[in-house]
């Protein structure tokens, strides 16, 4: 097999070229980082856990009727997708106060908010990642008008369904990040990962402040058993990789 062309290697992927232009090969990596990679290390297995439970959520959200990037997994740590420009936001759906919410707004930890805080934060390591008001959005020229309020929708839209999808699964879905990109037929796609990496999950089954985290924070704050937290996430996940309640197409 000749040897892979490298695109571009991130925090947590690798990404290749692969026969089909308009296709890449994003391999997941077991690296972490934190505090915008001021902190560092590696999670055991956790490049095939999250690259698992992303196929299994991006495979769900497209019953869902949201497009995603996904196409399919030649093995755990690999994911063929459909090739697009990310923008340079993150879309932050937030349920349930907790992390910079609380450190910004005084916030206590575990305040169930009114109604779902969608925010978007510039990809940008340099400045910090900061948080963007819409016209700052639009100052920037980082999305367009329709593209904001598209990305909103969608935003609350995943968070509905994979609220519910994490519930079955005993699990709380405290906030989450989502990536968008434009693919070669100017389409918007769900892009790169979601996973405990991207999610802040707490078990239902604990009431225990610190027990009950499951995703990254565990390295955040040097908590412990994280790859423990992460396949526990897993399995859960493939329980219910098969939603059997018909849903009707909004």
């Amino acid at each position: 097999m000749p040897d892979r062309i490298l695109l571009y290697e991130g925090k947590a992927k690798i990404i290749y070229a692969t026969e089909n232009p308009e296709i890449v090969l994003a391999e997941f990596k077991d690296d972490a980082t934190a505090f915008n990679a001021l902190k560092r290390g590696t999670i055991s297995g956790k490049g095939a856990i999250n690259c698992q439970i992303s196929q299994v959520l991006f495979q769900y959200l497209e019953q869902c009727s949201i497009a995603t990037h996904w196409i399919d997994c030649p093995s755990l740590n690999q994911m063929r997708v459909k090739k697009v420009k990310i923008l340079p936001l993150e879309v932050v759906v937030r349920n349930i106060a907790a992390g910079s919410l609380c450190q910004q707004t005084g916030l206590p930890l575990g305040e169930v908010l009114v109604r779902p805080l969608v925010e978007f934060y510039y990809k940008n390591d340099a400045l910090g990642d900061p948080l963007l008001t819409r016209d700052r959005l639009l100052l920037l020229k980082l999305a367009t008008e329709n593209q904001i309020d598209q990305l909103k929708k969608l935003a609350l839209e995943c968070d509905r369904y994979l609220s519910e999808f994490f519930s079955n699964c005993n699990l709380t879905l405290v906030d989450f990040k989502l990536e968008f990109g434009i693919d070669g037929k100017s389409q918007l796609l769900l892009a790169d990962e979601i996973s405990p990496d991207t999610c802040r999950l707490w078990d239902n089954l604990e009431t225990d402040p610190q027990n009950r985290v499951m995703d990254k924070d565990r390295f955040r704050q040097d908590l412990g058993k994280v790859e423990n937290a992460y396949q526990q996430v897993l399995e859960r996940v493939l329980a219910q990789k098969n939603p059997t309640r018909n849903r009707e197409k909004k």
